[in-house]
């Protein structure tokens, strides 16, 4: 059979990534995938950059429409980022029957529900396998692989730039502001680090996972966010003298009141597997009722591991010309007519335990009257730690762990601590999470 030929909007780490690979592992692609798949058009902004990629035989464009126009490109794959032009690229496309690859976290969650729609209508598909955890193939997972479960949670190290941060802090003692500009000068963050560090990035990512696990429209502006700034070297040394890590996780949790959708920092075991995740990679543990824990593990990021998952991606594609639209997987793993309306909790109905640090005077009496605010609102304490004052400025940190309590009542108890006159500086909280 003749080739399938591709066009790749942008030229930049991963298309350049995706054609390395597609060049490289072209007939062991060719085997898979049933045919040939060939590049034969691309666009990018700046045409006469270096690029570390051959681009023989691929014609050239400088607006991105052109190759969704072209005639002989059978699937557009987009890889600028952004939403705009994204969204409108990718829309054109499928209205000329075009099918879609796509490594835009923030375009599918933003706008996948009436991009799928737009497809669905069409009768083409749209992959995206790309836009979450990079090289890590667990769209497919959750889609195919655990499609026999009723998923229960997910929680996944979703940002490689947060991970690097906190495992920094870790090892070495050193202060977030620290090594963001270690990340930033590695190329692990960008000049702008705040879809990094705030979560909104693996907000985006979350939305998506969410979507697959549980059968629901996406639904980003319903994810609660926060971000791994105020996290202090003191708070990464207490955690791991109580026995935990702190991970920045995006966490997904289906209960009988409704789902939570979460992304921020989260004290976690220390023997759990996902505890041990550094540095710049990323893991996603999905609980199913049928399989229970498995994990997911990888590279997050980079040219050639987030090109393979593009490169999967159009092998499936591939594969299902053939096939009738009815029959093919799912955009978001369920039937289009079948998602289901189960609302999003929000943040204040939540159930968590917490840790929380606290700068007091020191004097008598004050625990006590920390612990009777908390006993008004129903929190019980499982540890408390309590460092040395300094005797210069007569103060010291308290550290507590509590049970699992609703979120609004934690919001309230904090409220009030923070009005007590002995209290002195704001109160740091970070959720807790056994993960089992």
């Amino acid at each position: 059979m003749k080739p399938v030929n591709v066009g790749l909007l942008g030229l930049g780490t991963v298309g350049c990534g995706a054609i390395n690979v597609l060049a490289r592992n072209g007939d062991e692609i060719a085997r898979r995938a049933g045919r040939g798949i060939e590049v034969v058009a691309a666009s990018a902004r700046d045409l006469e950059r270096p690029r570390e990629c051959s681009l023989d035989r691929i014609r050239l464009h400088a607006d991105p429409f052109d190759v969704v126009n072209d005639p002989q490109v059978q699937i557009v794959v987009e890889l600028i980022g952004g939403t705009s032009p994204a969204r409108e690229l990718v829309l054109a496309a499928i209205e000329q029957g075009k099918h879609v690859v796509t490594a835009n976290k923030a375009l599918i969650a933003l706008h996948g529900n009436e991009i799928f729609a737009a497809a669905q209508a069409r009768g083409v598909m749209v992959a995206f396998e790309a836009a979450v955890a990079g090289g890590i193939p667990i769209i497919k997972a959750i889609r195919e692989g655990l499609s026999g479960n009723r998923i229960l949670w997910l929680a996944g190290i979703i940002n490689g730039t947060g991970n690097f941060i906190l495992t920094e802090m870790r090892d070495k003692g050193r202060e977030f502001a620290d090594v963001l500009a270690e990340a930033q000068r590695l190329g692990y963050a960008e000049a702008d680090p705040t879809f990094d560090v705030e979560g909104i990035d693996a907000a985006h990512k979350l939305t998506i996972l969410a979507s697959i696990a549980f059968g629901i429209p996406l639904q980003f502006d319903k994810v609660y966010t926060e971000g791994i700034a105020r996290i202090t070297r003191e708070d990464v040394a207490y955690a791991a003298e109580l026995g935990y890590r702190i991970k920045h996780l995006g966490i997904a949790r289906q209960s009988e009141q409704g789902i939570e959708l979460r992304v921020h920092p989260t004290l976690i075991p220390h023997r759990r597997l996902i505890a041990n995740v550094d540095g710049v990679m990323n893991a996603v543990l999905v609980m199913g009722d049928a399989v229970g824990p498995t994990l997911y593990y990888g590279a997050g990021a980079g040219a050639e591991p987030t090109a393979s998952a593009v490169v999967a991606d159009l092998v499936d594609v591939v594969r299902a010309l053939t096939s009738d639209p009815e029959n093919r997987v799912p955009h978001l793993a369920f039937q289009a007519d079948a998602l289901s309306d189960t609302a999003v909790l929000s943040m204040e109905e939540v159930q968590t335990a917490f840790y929380l640090r606290l700068r007091v005077q020191d004097r008598p009496g004050v625990l006590a009257d920390i612990t009777r605010i908390l006993g008004d609102q129903d929190i019980s304490l499982e540890a408390v730690l309590q460092r040395e004052p300094d005797e210069a400025a007569a103060e010291a940190s308290v550290i507590l762990l509590t049970h699992k309590v609703r979120e609004g009542n934690m919001n309230k108890a904090i409220e009030a601590i923070q009005r007590l006159e002995t209290v002195i500086a704001p109160v740091i909280r970070i959720r807790l999470e056994s993960l089992k």
